[in-house]
């Protein structure tokens, strides 16, 4: 056993008794099978008895049918009427074809069957005719007899034809029929059994080798080996298709994961390592009773700074634990004017200290949108840092909130060097950045964050376009509109 194999072959026989190929296949005959044998029911079973029934018909259409002609043959003697008799037997199949008049003086004046043959239902069914000068028709296991009333002229003496007919015919019909039917089902099971294991083994092929992939994927990782490609428009495709997608996605994943560790550890370890160096100088100072009051001020406004730059990671790293987490949110109106002016304060003096003025637009009335009042302010909170990030001094940035159609929306226009077009998505995914961050640090967290927020709030946040109105870019918040009670729009 080799040490590449020891690891999976528990994998690939736990739980295993029955595999699925045996049950397939089985699951094929035996509904081949429960059809067969139900068809075989619903057919062979009153084939007797309507076999029987057309025997009857035909037998006494026969009778009626021939009558004429033995009517004008018994006053020419016995030889015709024996010739139409044997002919009539030929014709019918029957067993038996009597002519008589006198049937119990122990000769018939025509008997296709042997000299003095006793055949009780044949006597019973001519003397019922010739007493009561009808048709008589009599079934029984044996058989069945027709018996009819034959008019000569030129005599008073009733004569009566008796045909014949055994049982063995029907019987020897449903035998036959019998016997295809088992050699059909024999057939018939034998190609499912061929075809249902062609179809199993082809299968279970494909999935063996999205299998093999799966197992290679978990023990090794997103770039152990690339998913079969399965072109099949059935279910199996589909699942071929939706792994390649699945290893698609875990490889950015994985790419994503790499990033965000050597981003973290730099942008972890760059404020940590200048708030180090600061403490230490600080207390070098304070230990040597050489404090110079200016250079402390400047060394406090460095780590002060740094350790707003450690306080908005955290907070982006915790804002995501509490989307992954999926911690319910409330849902309630939200005026947007007012909390963009409340959010808006927050940044005045970093906007100050950027030459960058902020500017809110007022809307004609109260712009009243539905969600968490803190998620909504949380997501202004990323689009304003993303703009005063990249807005150059002496621009403005504009927040414009207002209606548009069936949603509360809320922009946030800046006049910075704007998205690429191929961007344009790129940038609400997690630990990716656009091209045009100029070397700023981040995560890459806050516009995903703000979408996936805004997502769960029944709304969306998009990259809009700028409409003319210059440079920059223009994200669009929107939400679902709830009034106030008591309140008009």
């Amino acid at each position: 056993m080799t040490p590449e194999r020891s690891p999976r072959r528990p994998r690939r026989l736990r739980g295993r008794t029955f595999g699925l190929r045996p049950r397939l296949v089985v699951a094929l005959v035996l509904t081949a099978a429960v059809t067969l044998g139900v068809a075989a029911l619903a057919l062979l079973s009153p084939l007797q008895a309507r076999l029987a029934t057309q025997a009857e018909r035909s037998l006494r259409a026969a009778a009626l049918t021939a009558r004429p002609g033995f009517e004008d043959a018994i006053p020419g003697g016995t030889d015709e009427v024996r010739r139409l008799a044997r002919q009539l037997e030929r014709r019918t199949g029957a067993s038996r074809v009597v002519v008589d008049d006198e049937v119990l003086d122990g000769e018939f004046l025509a008997d296709t069957a042997a000299a003095g043959t006793p055949d009780r239902e044949i006597v019973l069914a001519l003397l019922n005719t010739l007493a009561t000068e009808s048709t008589t028709l009599r079934t029984g296991p044996d058989g069945t007899t027709v018996a009819v009333d034959l008019n000569v002229a030129g005599t008073d003496a009733p004569y009566g034809l008796a045909v014949r007919s055994t049982a063995d015919d029907a019987a020897a019909v449903v035998d036959e029929v019998r016997d295809a039917f088992v050699t059909a089902a024999l057939v018939g099971l034998g190609v499912a059994l061929v075809l249902g294991l062609a179809v199993v083994t082809t299968l279970l092929r494909r999935l063996e080798r999205l299998r093999g992939v799966a197992l290679r994927i978990s023990e090794e990782g997103p770039d152990a080996a690339a998913a079969p490609v399965d072109d099949a428009g059935d279910e199996v495709g589909d699942l071929g298709r939706a792994m390649a997608t699945m290893q698609t996605g875990l490889h950015r994943q994985e790419a994503a994961r790499r990033a965000f560790v050597a981003t973290a550890s730099h942008e972890l370890r760059t404020p940590l390592t200048s708030l180090g160096g600061t403490l230490e100088l600080l207390a070098e100072d304070l230990r040597d009773g050489r404090l110079d009051l200016d250079d402390a001020q400047g060394q406090l406004a460095l780590a002060q700074h740094e350790v707003g730059r450690l306080t908005h990671l955290a907070t982006d790293l915790l804002d995501l634990s509490r989307l992954d987490s999926d911690q319910p949110l409330r849902s309630e109106p939200v005026e947007l004017g007012e909390l963009s002016r409340a959010v808006s304060a927050e940044f005045a003096a970093r906007a100050r200290a950027g030459d960058v003025e902020l500017e809110i637009v007022p809307p004609r009335g109260p712009c009243w949108g539905r969600g968490d009042p803190g998620a909504v302010a949380r997501i202004v909170r990323i689009l304003l840092d993303n703009a005063l990030r990249f807005a150059p001094a002496g621009t403005t940035v504009r927040i414009v909130p207002g209606y548009r159609g069936e949603r509360a929306t809320l922009e946030v226009h800046d006049r910075g060097p704007g998205v690429p077009a191929a961007e344009r998505e790129v940038i609400f995914e997690r630990f990716r950045r656009g091209s045009t961050t100029g070397g700023e640090g981040g995560f890459g967290l806050g516009l995903a964050i703000g979408r996936e927020l805004a997502e769960r709030l029944g709304g969306g946040l998009a990259l809009a376009s700028t409409n003319g109105a210059g440079p920059g870019a223009r994200f669009v918040l929107a939400l679902p509109i709830e009034m106030p009670v008591g309140s008009t729009r």
